[in-house]
């Protein structure tokens, strides 16, 4: 595209690492590639970390992955989950928004005080008592966990995890983009999520959305999920046939 196209694309709007296919991680050297051609073109390079922003990272996937975008969206993470979006970028885009440029910008819900008190709240909270890694360690024991379980149960799992988001994907594998993520069986992860509800956990409704841990969660209601995981593949192995 920027080959035949370059000089007039304006922009390259992407999430850093996919969540609205299941959780997918840019290959080796993507994202870089990207930031790259748009320079090259005089393009702008938007980041959409809706997702991504503050549950990778304080700095979001960008910090993660060392890719500084010229825009950034952001949504309700920074609202502790209340009605709220952000953007932000380089200062000479930044000065053509109104007052100081001609682009005029308004919303409803712009800088609603209970929004900003409970994103400033969660904020404090991800800040303290090394809040990242607890994340990124409740997020390896539940990837190596349900791997596990679904290897006992002799249910093909792909299990992608990037920080606090993750994906059991009911593949083979490997998935790393979405021609590969629609290689999963949804109705095998619709029974999955049934087996999982009826026992009390709640998860995405979609095979190809991505679940989200967060401070919340304790080392028991990993485990306590993981239980039902190993019930609930083994439900999905007697009820799609699978040995």
């Amino acid at each position: 595209m920027f080959g035949r196209h370059g000089a007039e694309l304006a922009a390259v709007i992407v999430e850093p690492v996919a969540g609205n296919m299941g959780c997918v991680a840019p290959r080796a050297g993507f994202l870089e590639r990207l930031r790259a051609l748009t320079r090259e073109a005089g393009a702008l390079l938007i980041f959409d970390e809706v997702i991504t922003g503050f549950r990778l990272g304080p700095g979001g996937a960008q910090e993660r992955f060392g890719i500084t975008p010229d825009l950034t969206c952001l949504g309700k993470i920074i609202g502790g989950g209340l009605p709220v979006g952000a953007y932000g970028g380089r200062s000479d885009i930044m000065a053509l928004v109104a007052p100081d440029g001609p682009v005029y910008q308004a919303g409803t819900l712009s800088g609603n005080p209970l929004a900003m008190a409970a994103g400033s709240a969660t904020l404090d909270a991800l800040s303290a008592a090394a809040g990242y890694d607890r994340l990124e360690a409740l997020g390896t024991r539940l990837q190596a966990g349900l791997r596990d379980a679904a290897a006992a149960a002799g249910v093909d799992l792909t299990v992608n995890r990037v920080g606090s988001m993750l994906t059991p994907f009911f593949c083979r594998g490997p998935v790393t983009d979405l021609r590969s993520a629609k290689t999963a069986d949804t109705s095998a992860y619709a029974t999955f999520f049934h087996a999982m509800l009826k026992r009390g956990a709640y998860l995405p409704p979609a095979q190809l959305e991505a679940a989200f841990l967060s401070l919340a969660h304790t080392d028991e209601d990993v485990e306590r999920t993981l239980e039902m995981a190993r019930q609930a593949l083994a439900e999905l192995r007697d009820s799609h046939g699978r040995s």
